[in-house]
């Protein structure tokens, strides 16, 4: 068995369990939330409601929750370990990395290879001595130590700073071993820019990335061409159904099982216990989009289309342990 990192501590990867690979706890603007703090309100109040629902989803049997929030994304490690300490059945994995669709915030554009053609040498890159820091060490005063990487890619491609990310993720993981999960946008496949830039040039192994929000097309022909490659797909956004359907999604799911790649495919929801990157009036209009939505309709949904209970333990259980346990640098 592996020793996988959570935010209490080392647990044997046999008892990660049911596995939700990509669930945030908090997803904030870090900036906005420490200047005009009055929307947050009370930090013993969120604390506690995080703490609520997150119980509730260890009672449908969920041991282990994968958090990639990251730089970019609000994460504060000691607000994580408050909810963790309330919470001794589930598992929280933190992440290390960032999250950014662009550019790299301003604190790089002064170093590492920012700095190539001023000095006329190649500058190691900051961010990987960070990541691997954050894995080794632990997240700044914390102790807590981060179980897996975490970049981006979206619609706007692969840019100079989405690929600068990219490469410090994958040296921080070659020296590692831990994981890697990207977020990408499937519409423009973005996981073909995953495969050159941190597979065929950085060297990282398919199998060991997970290419998040997959799930968000319907193109199978393209999800069975990342599968066939070796990628881990994230069918990760169920109950997100603004440019899709509850339907799409969980018929991609049945399909893809179809073809025989349940033992590629990891689920989750993307939600979190607060997010205020949308004014919470629009809540509303995604009503499935909570953390028991999979247990609730979608698991119901697919076995009634052919999905056996074998598929879905692989997709909870067997795919995120062994994610986690093949973990030596290389």
């Amino acid at each position: 068995m592996t020793q996988i990192n959570t935010v209490r501590g080392p647990v044997d990867s046999a008892d990660l369990g049911r596995t939700y690979m990509h669930e945030h706890v908090f997803v904030l603007t870090a900036d906005v939330q420490q200047n005009y703090p009055d929307e947050w309100g009370s930090e013993d109040e969120r604390v506690a409601d995080a703490v609520a629902k997150l119980r509730a989803l260890t009672q449908q049997g969920v041991r282990t929750i994968v958090d990639p929030t990251v730089v970019g994304l609000g994460r504060y490690i000691p607000r994580i370990r408050r909810v963790a300490e309330q919470l001794p059945d589930l598992n929280i994995v933190a992440a290390t990395g960032l999250y950014t669709y662009d550019d790299v915030p301003f604190f790089f554009h002064y170093r590492g290879p920012a700095l190539d053609a001023m000095v006329g040498a190649e500058v190691p890159d900051p961010m990987v001595d960070m990541f691997v820091k954050d894995i080794e060490v632990g997240i700044a005063d914390t102790g807590v130590r981060a179980g897996l990487l975490k970049c981006a890619i979206d619609e706007p491609g692969l840019t100079p700073g989405v690929e600068r990310v990219m490469r410090a993720v994958a040296k921080a993981h070659r020296r590692t071993g831990v994981p890697i999960t990207v977020h990408t946008h499937p519409g423009s496949a973005a996981g073909v820019h995953v495969k050159r830039v941190m597979c065929d040039e950085e060297g990282v192994r398919p199998d060991r990335i997970v290419l998040g929000h997959s799930g968000d097309t319907t193109d199978v022909e393209h999800l069975t061409s990342l599968a066939e490659q070796g990628f881990i797909l994230g069918m990760d956004r169920f109950g997100i159904n603004l440019d899709t359907t509850f339907e799409a999604r969980a018929d991609t799911l049945v399909e893809m099982c179809r073809r025989g790649f349940a033992g590629q495919m990891v689920l989750s929801q993307d939600a979190s216990c607060y997010i205020d990157w949308i004014d919470p009036n629009l809540m509303a209009a995604l009503p499935q989009w909570h953390y028991l939505h999979i247990e609730n309709d979608v698991l119901p949904y697919v076995r009634e289309r052919g999905v056996t209970e074998n598929m879905i333990s692989e997709m909870l259980v067997e795919v995120p342990r062994r994610y986690f346990e093949n973990a030596s640098a290389y």
